[in-house]
């Protein structure tokens, strides 16, 4: 059976390990992504999350990748093998999905583009643990048994290293990554629906900073 290679790995522990908190980016107008993501990383954000879940996800990837080139840009939101391959074609860095199927898993042990795949049960998480994958995104985090959840996983994956997404707040990120199996924390919170729609780039960058501040 084939299994996922040393590059894969190396490529999304790299991710993890760049930034210990991974803003979920939704983008509603192709003008914001680059101010938006800028604004990330002059919080001290390395690595973004731009999600598939407007028509504007696989232009603004493009865009990020071309605006930060130091920073890690990936495709969130993807649910199909046909958005994997676009992701790809998009620049996207790495791949993060909110489940798993099979055929994702499998198409990913050959892809330009690392996955981090999703999951919210063990069952799911053995999935991809036998074709060699040890870094998972718990999702939704919150409603699938939050810290205490993740904590249980590990006696059994030990070797697992996960990065939390779903129902964070800037208030429970600390909780998370006090455990030993959390690498980083993933979140909406970095990016209010309102400040975003005011362009009110400069409070993007404090919440961000903050953000940080309050984990370190």
């Amino acid at each position: 059976m084939t299994q996922l290679s040393g590059f894969h790995r190396e490529r999304i522990r790299s991710v993890l390990s760049a930034s210990l908190l991974m803003p979920v980016i939704t983008i509603k107008h192709p003008d914001d992504a680059i101010p938006l993501c800028q604004a990330l990383f002059d919080g001290g954000v390395r690595v973004m999350e731009i999600t598939l879940r407007t028509e504007h996800g696989l232009n603004a990837i493009k865009a990020v990748r071309e605006a930060l080139p130091k920073a890690w840009v990936g495709a969130g939101t993807v649910t199909s093998l046909a958005q994997y391959r676009q992701a790809e074609t998009a620049g996207a860095q790495f791949i993060v999905t909110p489940g798993v199927t099979e055929a994702i898993l499998e198409f990913s042990l050959t892809s330009e583009a690392p996955l981090l795949p999703g999951i919210s049960t063990a069952s799911e998480l053995l999935l991809g643990y036998g074709l060699g994958y040890r870094e998972f995104k718990f999702f939704p985090a919150e409603v699938a048994g939050g810290a205490p959840a993740l904590k249980a996983l590990g006696g059994p994956f030990p070797d697992a290293t996960f990065c939390p997404t779903g129902g964070i707040r800037r208030e429970t990120a600390r909780e998370y990554l006090a455990l030993t199996n959390v690498q980083t924390v993933g979140g909406s919170w970095l990016t209010p629906e309102e400040v975003v729609a005011q362009k009110d780039w400069a409070q993007i960058t404090e919440i961000a900073r903050g953000s940080l501040s309050d984990i370190t």
